[in-house]
């Protein structure tokens, strides 16, 4: 189960410049185009004449045209005209809250009236000249919460990412979590250690040693519905750490938006908001790589998780201290799934 009264990143607006993207979003079937005035729209993907996908179509003046027999839609759901047919009386289907903002797409796939675009995260690193973003896209198919329980533990780093970002520091380092309202936060450091390869090359390529001892953190936070930030970096050792001035450190942003496509499938928008060297777009382009590789580490890892907990439904995992994170921010996901379904079943019984 996965609230819907949210918003998600749906897709990145490169992804629908040359005709119109179907994509389900928590169970629904949407399809994103640009309406009139360039502006962002999002509706069933669903024709009312013949129930055909309007992904399969084109826009045209700014109306979505079916691919099957010329029906024109408008970003409202409602029909706007059909060639050599009368459309006034066409059913309406339903359009989607929908803002572009911060490089990505965010729809609102629950009740229209609670969206509220303030409700949109705000990321600081976006549209700052400091900072440098590059990233993906998976699609994985795997429960959300596993992918949000990969996040908020990163030990597993040591095992799944041996050879880039892994190292046995991971392990020996205790974890702390806590909650900050709806907020889960789950704290690593590591000081005094040596860089692994990822850091490394990091380190060099913002001209500084790479052969000396650092200290290193990892701090993530799970806010709702879905999204993981995780501060990380290393900073030469004696100089503060996270808090060591920007000379003498590497320090990044692990971007992760986990859209849930179906109840064990998801759409994951990964990247890295880079703190140094943010007009180097070689380097950009070449951390993009090394990240890409190391979250398809990931993704095999995660769907064969999922086939496991669907074969065998009857087993009962085990928690550990390392699991806190990702167990906090699922009691944060049941409490505010569980009061949407109560508003739901109170809005349908009228009280």
């Amino acid at each position: 189960m996965f609230p819907k009264n949210a918003w998600y990143v749906a897709c990145t607006p490169d992804e629908f410049v040359e005709k119109p993207l179907g994509r389900q979003i928590c169970g629904e079937k949407m399809v994103f185009y640009r309406g009139p005035e360039g502006q962002v729209a999002a509706v069933e993907d669903f024709c009312p004449h013949r129930g055909a996908p309007l992904s399969l179509g084109y826009v045209e003046d700014g109306l979505l045209v079916c691919g099957y027999h010329g029906l024109k839609m408008g970003s409202d759901g409602r029909t706007a005209e059909m060639p050599g047919q009368r459309v006034q009386g066409f059913p309406c289907i339903r359009n989607y809250p929908i803002e572009e903002r911060f490089g990505f797409v965010w729809v609102w796939p629950g009740d229209p009236e609670q969206a509220n675009r303030d409700e949109i995260p705000v990321l600081e690193w976006a549209d700052n000249p400091e900072w440098a973003y590059g990233g993906g896209l998976y699609h994985i198919n795997c429960d959300y919460r596993l992918m949000i329980d990969n996040l908020m533990d990163l030990t597993h780093e040591t095992y799944v990412h041996s050879t880039s970002i892994g190292q046995r520091e991971i392990d020996e380092a205790p974890v702390s979590t806590k909650v900050d309202g709806e907020t889960v936060i789950t704290s690593r450091y590591m000081d005094n250690i040596m860089a692994p390869p990822f850091w490394r090359a990091a380190l060099k390529a913002n001209h500084l040693a790479d052969d000396v001892a650092v200290d290193r953190w990892q701090i993530c936070r799970f806010t709702p519905p879905s999204h993981v930030m995780i501060d990380v970096g290393v900073a030469h050792a004696g100089h503060g750490g996270y808090a060591a001035p920007d000379a003498h450190k590497a320090a990044s942003i692990v971007v992760d938006f986990i859209t849930p496509e179906t109840e064990t499938s998801i759409w994951y928008f990964w990247g890295m908001a880079r703190h140094f060297k943010p007009g180097d777009t070689h380097l950009t382009a070449q951390i993009r790589d090394g990240q890409g590789k190391i979250f398809a580490e990931d993704l095999e890892m995660l769907e064969r998780q999922q086939q496991n907990l669907l074969d065998y439904p009857q087993r009962k995992l085990l928690k550990l201290n390392i699991d806190a994170g990702g167990v906090q921010a699922r009691r944060l996901l049941d409490r505010l799934i569980k009061a949407e379904q109560q508003q739901n079943e109170s809005a349908a019984t009228g009280r």
